[in-house]
């Protein structure tokens, strides 16, 4: 998987090991019983597993997309994204549109380079 996330947002592999997963994370079930996973620079707090976490593409790119486009940027800090989610609401939040759109746009190339890795392996 880090080699596809790592094509699909052309960052060097070792970007993609420096993103931290936190299983079980108290922090982001404190977002709601519906938040699965919430993201600060350079983390991804997931309220399940990383196993439940990897097994959803859509999910993964677009946290990743938060955390490698937004977050370590600086793009995005907690203050923004709250302001912007009073102003607009949380589906309407520009943060989460621009996530939703880059996964929308690159998730096919995603899945397609973690099939030709697991063949790869295989």
């Amino acid at each position: 998987m880090r080699d596809a996330l790592a094509g699909v947002f052309g960052v060097a592999p070792e970007v993609i090991d420096g993103v931290r997963l936190v299983e079980q994370s108290r922090f982001a079930r404190l977002h709601g019983r519906r938040v699965t996973a919430t993201t600060r620079r350079g983390t991804i707090y997931l309220a399940g597993s990383v196993r439940r976490f990897v097994a959803d593409p859509e999910l993964v790119m677009h946290e990743y997309f938060h955390v490698l486009r937004q977050w370590d940027t600086g793009a995005l800090t907690t203050w923004r994204y709250v302001r912007e989610t009073l102003r607009r609401g949380y589906r309407n939040n520009r943060y989460e549109v621009e996530a939703r759109a880059f996964t929308r746009q690159h998730v096919l190339a995603f899945a397609k380079r973690l099939r030709s890795t697991d063949d790869a392996v295989a």
